[in-house]
């Protein structure tokens, strides 16, 4: 801890925003790796249970699983039951919308990650900027008999280069990966969708109807 304090106060006053970016960073990632574990969005456990009572018809037993609405699945699912019967397009509008508020949450937070990817490297740039400036400006007071006045300042000043970077690269690595997972679980409340728009939804009476 003491070396931390150290390095922060080496650095000046840019470092206090990139110990700010990197907790915030911190604080996403731990939200976002503990909300989006399988469990918490859809279950299989629970898909193929209610996919099971909902191909027998018992879409009473099928609503009491989803009761809760504790997972994107279960609130899909009880949208669903809502919707039977009534046609496909109707349906498939309104399946449609409930995936996107789903996929809105599961995405909730990853966007204001990729800026804190962004702008750290931004924020140690300009502290060495600024401490550059204050270097130079020690040695033309002091002159050039004292060369490690100069390589002392330029040191201290790209220290929040590196810390801007440490922030900055772990972010930018896990903001993809959680990216990814979102992509894979909105896959699977789709493929979700798409069997229950069939079990579930009336024929739209306007669908052509196929001759033998």
């Amino acid at each position: 801890m003491g070396v931390l304090l150290d390095l922060i106060q080496r650095g000046g006053w840019v470092m206090y925003p990139i110990l700010c970016c990197s907790l915030a960073a911190l604080a996403i990632v731990m939200e976002r790796i503990w909300s989006l574990r399988r469990s918490k969005v859809a279950p299989r456990g629970l898909v193929y249970s209610v996919n099971d009572l909902i191909a027998k018809r018992r879409y009473n037993e099928a609503a009491f699983l989803c009761q809760d609405g504790a997972t994107a699945a279960e609130r899909l699912i009880r949208q669903a039951i809502k919707m039977t019967g009534h046609p496909r397009a109707v349906f498939r509008d309104v399946m449609e919308e409930t995936g996107r508020r789903e996929a809105v949450f599961l995405g909730s937070h990853l966007e204001l990650l990729g800026v804190i990817a962004a702008i750290s490297p931004l924020l140690g740039l300009l502290g060495t900027v600024s401490g550059m400036i204050s270097a130079f400006g020690a040695v033309a007071q002091a002159g050039l008999g004292n060369p490690g006045l100069l390589a002392g300042g330029i040191g201290q000043a790209l220290l929040t280069t590196a810390a801007g970077l440490v922030v900055a690269i772990p972010a930018m690595v896990i903001h993809r990966l959680l990216l990814s997972r979102v992509e894979t679980l909105t896959g699977d409340l789709e493929d979700l969708g798409a069997d229950l728009l069939e079990s579930l939804a009336a024929p739209d009476p306007y669908a052509p109807v196929e001759s033998l």
